[in-house]
């Protein structure tokens, strides 16, 4: 299978996947089961999973170590960092890749982003992820995988990175959407970060709401009409962040389903998010429902 054609990029269904993976060259299945505050993905993995899927660490695979400041709690890993993991997991060069954790793509997400970013454009997320797979009969097993050596070139700048600077200019000039849950935008609550609140002008679009009450995602259309409804529009610059940059890759993906962003112009990613700009006490937080809220110091 050369390339990914047989898919629905970004996304692609339980049923594409299973035809990809009794095929002749099937495509590289990583798991990234991942929850905050457990339990680790590890036992969930070891439980059962996709057969022939690597189990990849978000914390430890996918980000740097935490860190305060600009890196945030789940930085972005060094390049050679992130080559070894994901040749370790039998990524190769021109061999598609998919990526899936337990329900709603929030996690795999990060693992899509990042292989973009590095470079590998033949990257999808299983739609529903693991309980999808199992919801729809989908064979599993508890057998660890041994991924032959990988040979991917990590090559950084795939994807657009924003930094502090650069989200606070957006949340200005263009629309930087929060992915946090509505009483973390509002800053109601904060159960992991220094401060509560949002970037200042920044709009809420809860990664939630890509999906449907089934678990699937929601159809490009539908993902459009939500967007719209932010302010996002075609061409116009366009972000995302959250607690720690993982789930707004998430948000990255569904601009890209609904046509709002491309592969060739993807949204970009503040991939510090909250955890680093509440960090700072120079930085202004906003609270309450609108972008502007109630800023202070």
């Amino acid at each position: 299978m050369g390339g990914v054609a047989a898919f629905s990029r970004p996304l692609v269904s339980t049923s594409d996947l299973s035809t990809a993976l009794g095929g002749p060259n099937p495509p590289v299945v990583l798991d990234t089961r991942w929850s905050l505050g457990g339990p680790p993905g590890r036992e969930a993995y070891a439980a059962g999973h996709v057969p022939g899927a690597v189990f990849v660490d978000l914390d430890t695979e996918l980000a740097a170590p935490a860190g305060t400041g600009v890196g945030g709690r789940h930085p972005l890993p060094e390049p050679a960092d992130l080559q070894r993991a994901l040749r370790a997991a039998g990524v190769r060069t021109g061999v598609p890749v998919v990526v899936y954790d337990a329900d709603n793509g929030s996690v795999a997400a990060r693992a899509w982003w990042l292989l973009r970013w590095a470079g590998h454009s033949d990257v999808a997320v299983l739609d529903g992820g693991f309980a999808a797979w199992v919801a729809d009969g989908g064979a599993v097993s508890t057998e660890a995988a041994r991924p032959g050596a990988g040979d991917i070139e990590v090559r950084p700048g795939g994807m657009p990175v924003l930094d502090a600077e650069g989200a606070a200019e957006l949340a200005g000039a263009g629309l930087l959407l929060d992915a946090r849950a509505p009483e973390r935008y509002r800053g109601e609550v904060e159960p992991v970060d220094p401060r509560a609140g949002h970037v200042p002008g920044a709009v809420n679009a809860p990664f939630a709401g890509h999906v449907g009450v089934d678990g699937r995602w929601l159809g490009p259309a539908a993902l459009a009409e939500r967007f719209a409804g932010l302010g996002a529009v075609v061409g116009e610059p366009v972000g995302a962040y959250c607690g720690s940059g993982v789930t707004a890759a998430s948000v990255v993906l569904a601009l890209e389903v609904a046509g709002i962003s491309s592969t060739a112009a993807p949204a970009a990613l503040f991939a510090g998010s909250w955890s680093a700009w509440s960090a700072d006490p120079g930085r202004p937080v906003a609270t309450g429902d609108a972008p502007g809220g109630a800023a202070r110091g």
